[in-house]
């Protein structure tokens, strides 16, 4: 009983970071305005977010691995403390290099922060049931942290300032961090005696950074300078794995990758999330843009989807042994394709309660898939590559999220740009006007309709590609669910 307790107490903690890690990727976006104009940085604005996901994507296999050699509790301890330090300098900063600065050690923080809970639910709930039940749960705690904190950074930046938005993590971490260190306790399954792959770990660095830079500098630099950075990134990925293969406790076992059903599952989160990621950006922009609503009513577009990812992450531990993983995964990518298509149909004036609608479908999708992907990663790993393909999943997920970003912000961009070549009296900076409520009211009113048409061919292709890829992921997964029945319905025969 009192093990239950300790376990109940552990998870609630961890759970407080799927709560700041909702927060910061919500709250920030509310107070970039106040930030950018006190610290004269408009022009950095790209790098605020892009730091923060480059030290979380470098830093999140390696925090699994520090992990295995210290102990979970440590380096969840550290990540935190790293998290919070990060906030409190942002709090802090009297200058963008300095903001800036905080923020990539925030987000080193954040990759350790977010990914070591998982490891850690994988460790104290051996049951799938009770893990996929948890894992709702995270998921829930994470939505709803999302929905609250554009409120809560709009009321903290109109009451006091943007400064409070970082300060408001400090007490939350204070509160897991100690929560932690007294109650949880570690598996005893540490890697030490053996050799840290310092080389391994230096290359694997390099290399996700060069990827990541190349990738924000898209369409902002020559396509050869960007071309030049992937190549020697992918370069370095292949010396590291190389290295690797030789080193006694690698950063990345190569073993992951001959694992097919585990190849599968990373396969399938990767294209994934580079579908849905075009939905939670781009939707609320739709509703400004297109329907002239506030930003307060285009984030509303994400409150459906945030109430039924929990429903389909809570629906999973009922599902997996009825249906197995692959007819689970059909479905909520069959969900968020259901969300694309419906958009796609009603076209540029898809009304907002289609919106909210397809927003449902689209949060029931992601709920499911995730659920299900994350066990499977976990189950599907050897037992000694648990930590790691957990990072590595996430890892996956976070390099997906920023490519397709890119390559989102590329078809926009393209679109609009074709569309003021082609018009007469339209500009660049009417149609960035367009997508903000408070200034669209002061562009001329004959031109409004053709700019809403320009800005809808932007987000229209956008949707096409998504669909593109969404139909990928299903064209695998429904012959392997299909596969997996018949093999199931033979043995019973």
């Amino acid at each position: 009983m009192l093990e239950n307790q300790r376990r109940t107490i552990v998870t609630g903690a961890l759970l407080l970071s799927n709560i700041m890690a909702g927060m910061d990727g919500t709250i920030v976006n509310t107070a970039l305005p106040a930030i950018t104009s006190d610290l004269h940085a408009l022009q950095y604005m790209g790098w605020i977010v892009a730091t923060f996901l480059l030290g979380m994507a470098v830093a999140t296999p390696l925090w699994s691995k520090f992990g295995e050699h210290k102990g979970n509790k440590v380096a969840y301890i550290c990540a935190t403390t790293m998290f919070m330090v990060g906030a409190i300098f942002q709090g802090l900063a009297p200058n963008i290099l300095w903001f800036i600065i905080a923020r990539t050690v925030m987000g080193i923080g954040a990759g350790g922060m977010n990914t070591i809970p998982f490891i850690v639910f994988a460790e104290i709930y051996e049951n799938l049931r009770k893990r996929a039940e948890v894992l709702g749960i995270s998921s829930a705690c994470f939505g709803t942290a999302s929905i609250i904190g554009p409120l809560l950074g709009g009321w903290l930046v109109d009451t006091w300032s943007w400064h409070w938005v970082f300060y408001v993590n400090v007490p939350i971490a204070i509160i897991a961090i100690t929560i932690i260190a007294i109650f949880y306790k570690n598996s005893g399954q540490q890697a030490a005696g053996k050799p840290v792959d310092y080389l391994g770990a230096t290359l694997l660095v390099t290399s996700l950074t060069t990827i990541l830079v190349a990738v924000q500098l898209i369409g902002s630099v020559s396509w050869l300078v960007v071309v030049a950075l992937l190549a020697i990134g992918v370069a370095l990925l292949c010396w590291m794995a190389r290295i690797d293969s030789r080193a006694p406790d690698p950063i990345v076992p190569s073993r992951l990758f001959k694992n097919r059903e585990l190849v599968i599952d990373f396969s399938l989160f990767v294209i994934i999330w580079g579908s849905f990621i075009a939905f939670i950006t781009y939707i609320p922009m739709w509703a400004q843009g297109l329907l002239g609503l506030s930003a307060l009513l285009g984030g509303m577009t994400q409150i459906p989807g945030a109430v039924t990812n929990f429903i389909g992450s809570e629906l999973v531990p009922f599902l997996q042994d009825r249906w197995g993983k692959y007819w689970i995964v059909t479905c909520g990518a069959a969900s968020i394709f259901i969300a694309f298509l419906g958009i796609l149909i009603a076209g540029e004036r898809a009304p907002f309660w289609l919106l909210l609608t397809m927003g449902a479908f689209e949060g029931m999708g992601v709920g499911l898939v995730f659920n299900i992907l994350q066990i499977s990663v976990q189950t599907d790993a050897e037992l000694r590559d648990v930590p790691i393909a957990t990072s590595m999943g996430y890892l996956l997920r976070i390099l997906s999220q920023t490519l397709m970003a890119a390559a989102y912000g590329v078809i926009l961009n393209n679109q609009l740009f074709k569309g003021v070549q082609h018009s007469h009296g339209i500009t660049m900076t009417m149609l960035n006007k367009l997508s903000n409520a408070e200034t669209a009211d002061s562009l001329p009113k004959a031109l409004v309709p053709t700019m809403r048409t320009i800005l809808y061919n932007g987000y229209r292709d956008i949707v096409i590609a998504a669909i593109v890829l969404i139909v990928i992921s299903l064209l695998i997964v429904i012959p392997l669910g299909w596969k997996h029945h018949l093999a199931a319905q033979q043995q019973q025969g």
